[in-house]
């Protein structure tokens, strides 16, 4: 890798600064991180920094500053919209977080948990656990994600229905701006009306105002019933219909209401080992749901059972299954898991993460359905996603066993597929980024969608933050 776009005194004193075990520079250890998750983004860099404490951090983006340098901050490199890759020119560093991993404060008495943003949200959840407390953020790809991205990105995930998005379950955060100066911001303070919250300018900003480095995470009673149920529908209507149901019966306890269709399913069962259909005859719509409590007592699993029993009387659903052991309750757990691998082992697929009004969402559905048919009639349109909080993951397949020039042919209408779904989004007054952001793939489109007054705000307070650009360039909005 040349140096070249990077003048050498500056890749000089940023090694300086984290030594000899706080960089990686050779072809092989840098190129992890040239490329995103899902492979649609490649970038170059000379370095990839490695600092194992805030001060470094801080010292770093002093030199970046000054020297006119992009920085590029990278958790778990799990983000699907390609926001920790570097730009291909080789002009930007690379910022790993994985070595800032200390956890340090837990307080159980005030519910709160102070770690580094390179904790992996795994560890994050057993350390909470270890203290008979629940982090409740719950993705996919837990075991390799960290928390400083989840914060970064505004991560969501399964439990976003009883708990919030991530921005809900931060009580302070310690931040390095682009010049260097540290936000020391951590606090376990649930009340605290001391002027601006500035919290909430980090949280979501994908590293373009500020490096996170540690933050005081909320936590909760852990749960010791898990009532969780998959249940079998005629319609995205009825699913709406029984959320208000279960929420009317089960109030809070209603944690997770995952939609999704029988081809999703069909799916895992095909590719996913350990997996197999629960029910005797096939429906078209499923739902996932789960209720907890903190208490150690039957009461709420015959509670669910008995409102699922109830609606199933009035004909609002098919059929249900109610786990009634932890290891049924897994399985159940493993088949919403895996649909976003079983569609990558069938071929791949468009993906939309958009969300709506929960009382929308049916005729959303049809909507969207309509378009995609119409724009790619050989795809396999593939909706799931956590209905409880109005969010989905509106996907089109690959064709099963596509050969090559069909399966280029579908990824072609990429573009002409996602302008339709944005633009229907925008009519229904959705987002077009319920939860994973926006990084370097929807830069065009939030320009193109956001409310121009709000656009322009994101574009003073980048300006005031980092009058340089270094943070992160090109990524969320266009600098």
């Amino acid at each position: 890798m040349s140096d070249s776009a990077i003048p050498t005194h500056v890749l000089d004193q940023l090694r300086s600064i984290v030594g000899v075990a706080g960089y990686l520079e050779s072809t092989a250890d840098i190129a992890p991180f040239l490329t995103d998750h899902r492979k649609l983004f490649r970038g170059n860099t000379p370095l990839v920094l490695r600092p194992a404490s805030t001060d470094e951090v801080s010292r770093i983006l002093k030199v970046c500053n000054h020297n006119k340098v992009g920085v590029v901050p990278v958790g778990g490199n799990t983000g699907y919209c390609g926001a920790a890759v570097p730009s291909p020119d080789g002009s930007q560093v690379v910022l790993s977080l994985a070595r800032l991993r200390q956890v340090r404060h837990i307080d159980p008495l005030n519910n709160t948990l102070t770690v580094e943003a390179g904790c992996v949200l795994a560890d994050v959840q057993k350390t909470a656990a270890n203290a008979n407390r629940l982090f409740p953020l719950s993705l996919g790809s837990e075991g390799s994600c960290q928390i400083g991205g989840n914060l970064s990105t505004n991560a969501g995930g399964t439990a976003v229905l009883r708990y919030g998005m991530t921005r809900d379950l931060i009580l302070g955060l310690e931040v390095v701006l682009a010049d260097g100066r540290v936000l020391n911001d951590l606090n376990g303070l649930r009340k605290n009306n001391t002027g601006y919250d500035l919290r909430n300018l980090f949280m979501g900003a994908e590293g373009t105002l500020g490096v996170i480095t540690a933050v005081t995470l909320k936590l909760f009673p852990l749960p010791r019933t898990h009532a969780t149920a998959l249940v079998a529908l005629p319609d995205p209507q009825a699913a709406v219909d029984l959320l208000s149901v279960m929420r009317t019966a089960s109030s809070d306890a209603l944690t997770t209401f995952e939609l999704m269709p029988r081809n999703a399913m069909d799916l895992v069962f095909k590719h996913i080992a350990g997996t197999s259909d629960p029910f005797d005859h096939v429906s078209p719509w499923y739902v996932l749901l789960e209720a907890t409590s903190a208490q150690m007592d039957s009461v709420l699993e015959e509670h669910v059972a008995a409102t699922l029993s109830q609606a199933q009387e009035r004909g609002l659903i098919l059929d249900a299954v109610l786990a009634t052991s932890e290891a049924q309750r897994d399985m159940l757990w493993r088949i919403r898991e895996t649909i976003p691998a079983a569609q990558r082992l069938d071929g791949g697929s468009i993906k939309h993460d958009i969300s709506v009004s929960i009382s929308d969402i049916p005729t959303f559905i049809i909507q969207g359905q309509a378009i995609c048919e119409r724009i790619a009639p050989e795809g396999c349109i593939i909706v799931y996603g956590h209905l409880g909080d109005g969010s989905l993951h509106f996907n089109i397949n690959t064709p099963s066993n596509a050969i090559e020039s069909v399966r280029v042919a579908f990824l072609s209408k990429a573009g002409a597929l996602h302008r339709a779904m944005h633009d229907l989004t925008a009519q229904f007054h959705g987002s077009i980024s319920a939860e994973h952001g926006i990084g370097q793939l929807k830069v065009a489109d939030l320009e193109r969608y956001k409310d121009p007054v709000a656009l322009q705000l994101m574009h003073e307070i980048k300006r005031t933050l980092d009058p340089n650009g270094i943070m992160n360039p090109g990524k969320v909005i266009k600098t």
